[in-house]
């Protein structure tokens, strides 16, 4: 029997939303048709719309009752038509099962469809790796490689597996894994992991994890196991429909018995159909879903903002969400009295311009926003890995890069208090030295964005209580996390350690709303109650997983989502308050004959159109200050 209704449940969804809509069109002109008669018909053509949306609500009834004993609202609307049929009330019994439907197809319209961020993740992990046997490189399969095999890693190419480095030292991006922007210098007997990337230099590792125990496979997994998780809210129409059977049923009986006019029970079956009720929730929703598309969010869960009004952690992550994501110059100093902080700026500038290291990208771009003196004409260029880069300039030696890079060329490194600052912030530092003597300093952050130190602020008044969850380092968090006011901060998170925090808030009966824009994100943004992407700087990965994505990446708008959840969800509850006073005023009526049940399917169809307005005044509504 369960196999059978599986089948017919299948036939149901076959053609997705535009088939409803196309039902839908065709049982509207119907109604418009019976209602004017507008065309002569040998039978009514409210007919058409009972048997479009109708058929469809009576099967979905009768497969919820046998495959689960589910009472839910269509259980009511078949009762109401079936009953309205036999009393030859054709019109009554086919408008009513259109506004049904019509709640149905909003409900489906708010509800984000399969997505394919697992299948993207996935595809991030290399499919072949360069394996080194007896001597000779040898291309194998990814999934072929054993722990360890030795792999060689050549510059801009994705590491298959975790590992160790045995020989060479590059740059490794590792945003994949903590979502920072700093690349992470790497050298013989470092650990690298699985779907980073290899910035420049080849270098030989040894395979440690591999397949499913890899770091990228382990990622996805959270990812399965996040979504899986995560309970979805269950429509109030649906929670209470059980209830409302048992009273229509009871009272339509006792009518009727009492009465022994059946026409009165039937009309009792009729307004007791929870039009307005279950227009009421998918109506304020779509509403406000449209008023979130104009402040620059994509809401891609229908009941995403219902969760989000009752949210009480904000978990950020920082880089790229409440930081711009790309490192910048902050500070240039000069500690030698031949060189001014533009001439240091200016040669390291031009030693860098020939660089393919991220930071010697991030001197040169900040200095042509900066200054308009011209780069110096490099010759000599040479780029040491892992350590930084020598040119001459003007027939100066020119070094740029880390402190231990002129301590090895036998240079005296001077390190000021304000230098030990900036290192105390988890900035990066960079040394410049000319002819064997130490010159000064480039100091490079990831720097705040403007409306974040607000954007905090409004989320403290809102009542809900900001939380820093970063993969950077505790000295960076700390810094950003004073100037931002926030108070609880974890740092070094990988993505599990971020999602073991959503998890166990909760557990602790706390909902958490996880804002991000990496890959290493995408199992939190999926566990939280409300997972929020940066849509423009963020990976489409943490788009594909999270619930709502932020389009332009103005953060400053995050306070109108919150603040726009709440008065949905007041609207919402003011749409069922209604709702319920109109069913039990409309029972009433109907109770003492007064309503006949196309009056009382008016009166629905009214209650029904109000309830719409209602919701529609949320489109524009915005917090007055």
């Amino acid at each position: 029997m369960k196999r059978f209704m599986k089948r017919i449940e299948e036939i149901l969804e076959a053609g997705g939303i535009k088939k409803d809509i196309a039902l839908l069109a065709v049982s509207g002109v119907a109604l418009l048709v019976s209602i004017f008669d507008l065309v002569p018909l040998p039978f009514d053509a409210a007919w058409i719309s009972v048997i479009l949306c109708g058929i469809p609500i009576i099967l979905e009834a009768v497969i919820g009752l046998v495959t689960a004993f589910d009472i839910k609202a269509d259980v009511l609307v078949s009762i109401a038509l079936i009953a309205s049929l036999c009393i030859g009330e054709d019109f009554a019994a086919g408008e009513v099962v259109f506004i049904m439907q019509l709640g149905a197809l909003l409900e489906d319209l708010t509800v984000a469809k399969a997505r394919a961020g697992i299948e993207k993740l996935v595809r991030l992990t290399p499919q072949t790796a360069r394996v080194i046997k007896n001597g000779k490189e040898e291309t194998v399969p990814a999934e072929r490689v054993r722990v360890g095999d030795i792999l060689r890693i050549l510059p801009g190419e994705t590491i298959p597996v975790d590992g160790v480095i045995r020989s060479g030292q590059t740059s490794i991006n590792q945003a994949v894994m903590t979502g920072e922007s700093m690349p992470v210098d790497k050298k013989e007997g470092d650990e690298v992991s699985s779907g980073t990337v290899n910035q420049f230099g080849a270098f030989d590792m040894e395979a440690v994890k591999v397949g499913e125990d890899s770091s990228i496979q382990r990622m996805i997994k959270l990812v399965q196991s996040a979504n899986a998780g995560k309970a979805k809210i269950v429509s109030l129409a649906d929670r209470w429909a059980t209830w409302i059977v048992v009273i229509a049923l009871s009272a339509a009986l006792i009518t009727g018995l009492i009465t022994g006019e059946i026409i009165r029970a039937v009309t009792i079956l009729v307004v007791f159909c929870p039009c307005a009720l279950v227009l009421a929730t998918p109506t304020a929703i779509m509403a406000a879903i449209g008023n979130a598309t104009k402040h620059g969010f994509l809401v891609k869960e229908g009941d995403a903002l219902e969760r989000l009004a009752g949210v009480r952690i904000i978990a950020f992550d920082k880089t790229g969400t409440l930081t711009c994501g790309n490192p910048c110059v902050i500070s240039v100093k000069s500690i030698s009295e031949n060189f001014s902080e533009n001439e240091v700026y200016r040669l390291a500038a031009s030693a860098e311009r020939l660089s393919e290291h991220p930071l010697g990208k991030a001197i040169v771009s900040s200095y042509q926003q900066r200054l308009t003196l011209p780069f110096l004409q490099a010759e000599d260029f040479q780029m040491i890995p892992g350590n930084g880069v020598s040119a001459m300039l003007d027939g100066r030696k020119i070094l740029v890069g880390k402190e231990e890079f002129l301590k090895n060329e036998g240079i005296t490194v001077a390190r000021s208090e304000d230098i030990r600052t900036y290192l105390q912030e988890g900035s990066t530092i960079i040394c410049i030295a000319a002819n064997k003597e130490h010159i000064g300093y480039v100091i490079l952050s990831d720097t705040l964005r403007k409306e974040s130190m607000e954007t905090i602020e409004k989320i403290k008044q809102f009542g809900a209580e900001p939380v820093l969850l970063t993969g950077d380092n505790e000295n960076a968090a700390q810094h950003m996390a004073r100037k931002l006011r926030i108070g609880e901060v974890y740092a070094g998170c990988l993505p599990e350690d971020k999602l073991q925090y959503i998890d166990g808030c909760r557990k602790n009966g706390k909902s958490v709303c996880m804002i991000g824009d990496g890959v290493n994100d995408a199992p939190a943004l999926k566990m939280a109650d409300v997972g929020i992407a940066m849509g423009g700087i963020g990976s489409d990965i943490a788009v594909d997983a999270a619930d709502i994505a932020l389009v332009d990446d103005k953060v400053g708008e995050l306070p109108h989502l919150l603040s726009l959840s709440k008065r949905m969800m007041t609207t919402i509850k003011w749409n069922l308050t209604f709702s319920m006073i109109l069913n039990f005023a409309a029972i009433t009526l109907a109770i003492t004959g007064i309503l006949s049940p196309v009056v009382g399917a008016l009166v629905h169809n009214a209650g029904s159109v109000l309830v719409i307005i209602n919701s529609a005044f949320l489109l524009k509504w915005r917090k007055k200050r």
